[in-house]
Order: structure tokens, then C-alpha cells, then sequence
């Protein structure tokens, strides 16, 4: 099969794949210890797993009344305070429009002041969480965003769509707030798009009013629960089923459901049979103890190996087990294009992010090469995290980039 013959059939089958995903919650046992899970499958495969804190709700997205406790000048940043001991890094240069809870002539930062601050990363490996003065409060069609009066729209949207919803959204703009227009939001009326920032508006106007009335350190605003937040972006038809085996979450799931996605009420099930489990059944921990692993076999008997490090992620693609008649330029290519299926799969569900660098097996057709980075880049544009191919170096290398916001999966399961 020729290189341009691969490229089609590949996009054509990635038309048919939606429609059929399951979003799971559940707990699972890690080291003794009970820990809230979700994970969203697709086509019958985990797509995405994540696991909550052990100590409790995470802190991104919360906001908080944060102190400034030191200037580095040198790096243009500042370390604002959110809690005793907690430091947060913040950078000066993208957060222009700072909210103090005392109002000051100078916006400029100095030691001591109080200010709104939203977590918008957590803490990763050795840095501290990255704390910004620009406020996000997301719905499921719109993000309302202090500071800046922008109007953005999603990437993924056609241009005819966008063109429709930039219309309509333009005269939704404030004085003091921006709008991001997501992915979700193709084909909803200006009326549900209206009431949806309605409820936004109100959440950002209350938060201002409360946090400039609260102490330091307060907690004004708290994130919704992670499973909750990951529901609320996932396409209304990327998924129809919502189950969990947890009564205690099937209760918080119907609450927000009911208040902000009535649409998706009718998926949401309560999983109640003792045997087989909703583990068993969807082979919930298989799925976790196989992302956590170094290698992952192939189909056709090649493997990947994802090493992270501290700088970067690295992953080696070997031929492995492979025994197929194929002459060596095609047998390359063969697993090569199924490894780049794969490593697009395990960089959403390891949540790894950072700077990737992928060895592939080294192939000398240039047709061949235009063939991998085609099906490649099309596999990245599925991940909802923002995921860019930056290119092929002259050593054959793979540089890859995705945007971090939280832990990688072996962190969070293992901090």
C-alpha cells in the first residue's frame, strides 16, 4: 500500500470513532489506601485515567486570597503565598491586570500585597504550583476570563462555525472579562450560549465581591471535583454512558448534571452489582497497573519504551517480536505507523507533557517519513490538551510538545 493510501484510510477511519465512549468513576485501592479514580474509554480502550489526591480534592483551578512574599526580578517572576508555607510561582509578565483586595494606584507587585489568585498547574516534580491573576471560570460551551477583553475560539472549530459563534459572542464581552469559545460549543443556540454566561458572569462577580471581603490565604473559589471538570469539557457526542459504583459521587454527578448538563442526565448510571465489579468489568486496574509500565507491545510484536526524565520524555520504538515477510523498508513503516498511533494514545493516558522525543525505527524513503508524520500529527489532534509535532530532526528524532497542567498519572498515583 502506497504512503498517500495510508494517510486516507487512516483519516477515514478516524471519522467513524466517536459516539461510543464510557466516562467511569470509581475508587481503587493503591498501596492499602482507597483513592477516587475516572477514566474515559474509547472504542473499548482506555483513552485517559486519572487518580485524585490521596490527601484530598485538588487545588486546580481554586482561588485563593494569595500574599506576595517575594520579587525575583531576575526571572520576572514573583512567589505568592496561597496558605502557611505554600508557595506558588507567578509570572509578572503575563499577569498584567492583577485584582488586590486593597485597591492601589501601582500595579506593581511588591512584598506584602494581597491578591485573587487561581492555580492554574499543579505542582510538577520539583516546581511549585503556577498561580495566575487571570481568572478562569469554564462552562461546558464558553470560558469567561478576567483581565483582557479577547474574544478566542476553539482550534478545532470549523470555520463556518466559527464565523456563526463569533457573532454571536462578540456582544457578550464585558469591560473587565475575554471569552473562550470551546470545541463544545459547534451547533448550540445563542440562547443556551446566553445562559450558560449568565451563570459565569455571576460565579466571576461573586468571587470578586467575596475574596476582596476575605482574609489571607482564604479559599474564595473552589474547582469543582476533577471527575466533574473533565465531564463538562468531553463533546456531548463523544460519549454516551456516565458510570460510577460510588453512591456518594452518582449523587454529586446527578446534582451537577441536573444544574448544568441536563442533556447528559439520561447517561448517567449507578453500577450496584457486587460481581462482577465495575473494575472487572471494564478492567479498570488492568488499565492502570498497564500505563504505569516502561514498555507497551504492539500488535504486530514491536514495542514502545517511555522513560520519562526530568528534562524530558523520552520514547524508543523497537521492532520487537515482529515477524512479518514484508520487505525491511515496509516492515519499518508498518510499525512505525502503529507505534505512532500508540505513542499519541499513551501521551493522553499517562498524561505526560513537556518535551517528548520519539526515536522511531530509522527509514530511508522520505515518502515514508511525510507518511509517519502525517499519521501522527492526525492522532495528536485528538488529545484535548494542547499537543503540537514540531518536527523531524536531521537525526530522525521526533520532537514533540504537550502543554502541562497536571501531574503526569504515575504521579499522581504515586504522590
Amino acid at each position: 500500500m502506497e504512503p498517500t493510501e495510508i494517510i486516507a484510510n487512516h483519516i477515514a477511519s478516524q471519522a467513524g470513532q466517536q459516539g461510543d465512549g464510557v466516562f467511569l468513576v470509581s475508587r481503587l485501592d493503591f498501596r492499602g489506601q482507597k483513592r477516587a479514580v475516572y477514566a474515559f474509554y474509547e472504542n473499548g480502550h482506555a483513552a485517559e485515567l486519572s487518580c485524585l489526591p490521596a490527601g484530598g480534592a485538588s487545588i486546580l483551578g481554586n482561588i485563593y486570597v494569595g500574599k506576595v512574599k517575594n520579587i525575583a526580578a531576575n526571572i520576572n517572576a514573583a512567589f505568592i503565598e496561597i496558605a502557611d508555607g505554600q508557595l506558588c510561582y507567578y509570572a509578572l509578565n503575563d499577569n498584567e491586570t492583577p485584582i488586590f483586595t486593597v485597591p492601589k494606584k501601582k500595579k506593581a507587585l511588591v512584598a506584602g500585597d494581597e491578591l485573587l489568585v487561581q492555580v492554574s498547574r499543579e505542582a510538577v516534580k520539583t516546581k511549585a504550583p503556577t498561580v495566575s491573576a487571570n481568572l478562569n471560570f469554564a462552562g461546558k460551551y464558553l470560558v469567561l476570563t478576567s483581565g483582557k477583553r479577547h474574544l478566542g475560539l476553539s482550534s478545532k472549530l470549523s470555520l463556518e462555525e466559527k464565523e456563526r459563534l463569533r457573532a454571536i459572542t462578540e456582544p457578550f464581552l464585558g469591560e473587565d472579562f475575554g471569552l473562550i469559545v470551546r470545541t463544545n460549543a459547534a451547533g448550540v443556540s445563542e440562547e443556551e450560549l446566553k445562559e450558560e454566561l449568565t451563570q459565569l458572569t455571576g460565579n466571576y462577580r461573586r468571587t470578586l465581591d467575596t475574596g476582596r471581603n476575605q482574609t489571607c490565604f482564604s479559599l474564595v473559589y473552589r474547582e469543582p471535583s476533577a471527575y466533574t471538570t473533565r465531564l463538562r469539557g468531553l463533546r456531548a457526542d463523544s460519549f454516551e454512558k456516565i458510570v460510577t459504583d460510588c453512591a456518594d459521587i452518582h449523587r454529586e454527578l446527578n446534582v451537577y448534571l441536573t444544574a448544568h448538563q441536563p442533556e447528559d442526565l439520561p447517561k448517567l448510571s449507578f453500577y450496584e452489582k457486587a460481581a462482577p465489579s465495575l473494575d472487572s468489568v471494564y478492567g479498570l486496574s488492568k488499565a492502570f497497573d498497564e500505563a504505569l509500565k516502561e514498555r507497551v507491545w504492539l500488535k504486530s510484536g514491536g514495542y514502545l519504551i517511555i522513560q520519562p526524565t526530568e528534562a524530558l520524555t523520552v520514547v524508543d520504538v523497537n521492532t520487537g517480536k515482529y515477524t512479518g515477510k514484508q520487505k525491511r523498508s515496509d516492515t519499518f513503516l508498518k510499525i512505525n505507523l502503529e507505534a505512532a498511533r500508540e505513542l499519541a494514545r499513551q501521551l493522553r493516558l499517562r498524561n505526560l507533557s513537556g518535551i517528548i522525543v520519539a526515536d522511531f525505527i530509522d527509514m530511508e524513503r522520505e515518502e515514508d517519513k511525510r507518511a509517519l508524520m502525517a499519521v501522527l500529527a492526525s492522532e495528536l489532534k485528538q488529545d484535548p490538551i494542547k499537543t503540537t509535532l514540531v518536527d523531524m530532526t536531521p537525526l530522525g528524532l521526533v520532537e514533540i510538545t504537550r502543554k502541562k497542567v497536571q501531574k503526569t498519572l504515575a504521579e499522581q498515583v504515586n504522590g
